[in-house]
C-alpha cells in the first residue's frame, strides 16, 4: 500500500491538482486497491475531523481579522507606534515592524497583518524616501509575524493534530515573535544608520497623545484576548469569538468607519478563507487516519531512531525536509500531513511538542515568503501591482534573518519553552 500511496501522491501533486483533491484521492484509492473497507469512512474521517469545538476559533479569528482590516484598527495602531519610534533615524520602517507586531496579536492571519499593515505602510515609506524594494520586502516579510504571535492560526491547526495545548502553544509563540521582530528592527536600524537615511519629522506632545488615546480600543484587544486565555477565564474558542464581537462593536460604534459594503467584504473573505482551511484539514485528517491505519507512524519512527543519534539532528533533518517540501506543496498542509506521522518519533526522541510545534510554524512562515506557494508574496503582488519575482527578491534578506531565528528557536529550546514552564508545567 505504501508505494501506492507514494507514487500515487507524487503522480497527482505534479499534475497540479488541489491539495485536498491530492488527498481524498489517494486515500480513496489505496482503500480501493488494498483493502475491504468501504469508502463511507473517508466522509465519515472528514466529519469526525471537523467535529471538534476547538476548529470554531479558525473563522472567528478570521472574521475579526477582516473586520479590523476593512476598519479603522490598522491605521490608528499605525499612528500608535509612529508617535512612539518615529522620531528615529529609520523610524518610519521600525514603525512598519512593530505594528506588523501587534496587529499579528489582533488577527492571528498573516495575509491580514500583509494587507493592513502594507496598504498604510508601504506608500507612506516610499513617500518618506525608503526605498521601495525593501519596504515591499519589509512589509511582506514582517506581516509574516501573524502565524507567529499568537493568537495564530496555523497553531490551532497543530493543537488538533498533534492533540496539545492551544493556550501553551499560544504562549510559547511569544518568545520567538518578539525575536523575530527585534532581529527585523535590528536590521532596519543597521540598514537606515549604513545608508544614513533621513530622520522623519516627530510629532508633538499633543499629536502623539491624541494617536495614543485613538488607538487604545485597538492595543487593548490583545490584553483582553490573551489575557482572558490566560487567565482561564474563556477557552481560546470563546476568546475568538470575543475578539469578533470587540472588534465589530469597536469598529461599528466608537470609530464608525466600517461600513456596511467592508462588513459584507469581510464576511464573504473570512467564510472562503476559512472553508479551504477547514476542507484542507478534513482531507488531511482522513489521509493521516490511513497512514495510521498502516502502521506508518510507528515505522516512520522506528527507522528515524535507528538512523538519527540526537533530536537535534532529527531537528535539522525536519527543518531541510519542510523547507524541500514547501517547493512542491504549501507548508500548512505539510504540517498537517506529516506532523501527526512523527509524533512517535517525537516520543521515542524526547522532543517537546510544543517546541516542536513552535518550530513548525516558524518553517510555515519562511514557506509564507517563498515561491511557488508563498501566500504572503501572492498578497504583496496584489497590494503593489508587481510581479512575483521583483516581490521574492524584496524579501530575501529577511528570509536569511528568519533562517537565522529558525536556527535560534531550533536549538535553543528555551525560547519558546520558558514561559509555558512558568504557567503549565
Amino acid at each position: 500500500m505504501l508505494t501506492t500511496v507514494v507514487l500515487t501522491f507524487t503522480v497527482l501533486l505534479l499534475l497540479g491538482l488541489p491539495i485536498a483533491a491530492v488527498m481524498v484521492g489517494v486515500t480513496a484509492l489505496a482503500l480501493k486497491l488494498h483493502t475491504f473497507t468501504p469508502l463511507l469512512i473517508i466522509p465519515q474521517q472528514m466529519f469526525n475531523a471537523l467535529d471538534n469545538f476547538v476548529l470554531l476559533a479558525i473563522p472567528f479569528f478570521i472574521l475579526a481579522g477582516r473586520i479590523m482590516t476593512e476598519g479603522a484598527m490598522a491605521r490608528r495602531l499605525v499612528d500608535v507606534m509612529r508617535a512612539l519610534v518615529g522620531t528615529k533615524r529609520g523610524g518610519l520602517a521600525v514603525t512598519a515592524v512593530l505594528a506588523c507586531l501587534f496587529f499579528a496579536a489582533l488577527s492571528g492571519s498573516s495575509p491580514a497583518t500583509v494587507v493592513a499593515i502594507g496598504s498604510i505602510m508601504i506608500p507612506a515609506l516610499v513617500r518618506s524616501g525608503y526605498p521601495e524594494e525593501f519596504s515591499v520586502g519589509l512589509i511582506t516579510s514582517a506581516g509574516s509575524l501573524g502565524i507567529v504571535i499568537p493568537p495564530s492560526i496555523p497553531m490551532i491547526l497543530y493543537a488538533l493534530v498533534m492533540n496539545v495545548s492551544v493556550a501553551e502553544l499560544f504562549m510559547a509563540g511569544i518568545g520567538p515573535g518578539l525575536l523575530i521582530g527585534g532581529v527585523f528592527t535590528a536590521y532596519v536600524l543597521w540598514k537606515a544608520r549604513r545608508e544614513d537615511w533621513r530622520i522623519e519629522g516627530g510629532l508633538t506632545w499633543t499629536e502623539a497623545l491624541r494617536a495614543v488615546r485613538h488607538g487604545i480600543w485597538a492595543l487593548f484587544l490583545p490584553v483582553l484576548v490573551l489575557g482572558g486565555i490566560y487567565s482561564g477565564v474563556f477557552t481560546p474558542t470563546e476568546a475568538a469569538a470575543v475578539s469578533v464581537v470587540y472588534a465589530l462593536f469597536v469598529e461599528a460604534v466608537i470609530h464608525r468607519e466600517l461600513t456596511w459594503k467592508g462588513l459584507h467584504r469581510a464576511l464573504v473573505e473570512s467564510a472562503v478563507l476559512s472553508g479551504c482551511l477547514l476542507l484542507i484539514l478534513a482531507c488531511a485528517m482522513a489521509f493521516v487516519w490511513l497512514l495510521t491505519a498502516e502502521g506508518l507512524p510507528a515505522t516512520v519512527a522506528e527507522w528515524v531512531v535507528a538512523r538519527v543519534e540526537s533530536p537535534w539532528a532529527f531537528l535539522l533533518w525536519v527543518n531541510l525536509l519542510f523547507l524541500a517540501l514547501g517547493s512542491v506543496m504549501d507548508d500548512v498542509s505539510a504540517m498537517l500531513i506529516l506532523s501527526p506521522i512523527f509524533a512517535e518519533t517525537l516520543r521515542r526522541l524526547g522532543i517537546d511538542p510544543v517546541h516542536y510545534g513552535i518550530v513548525m510554524v516558524l518553517v510555515i512562515e519562511f514557506g509564507f515568503l517563498t515561491p511557488p506557494f508563498g501566500l504572503n508574496l501572492f498578497v504583496a503582488m496584489g497590494l503593489t501591482r508587481k510581479p512575483m519575482g521583483y516581490v521574492a527578491r524584496a524579501t530575501l534578506p529577511f528570509l536569511a534573518l528568519l533562517l537565522l531565528a529558525l536556527a535560534v528557536v531550533t536549538y535553543v529550546p528555551a525560547v519558546s519553552l520558558w514561559l509555558p514552564s512558568l504557567f503549565f508545567r
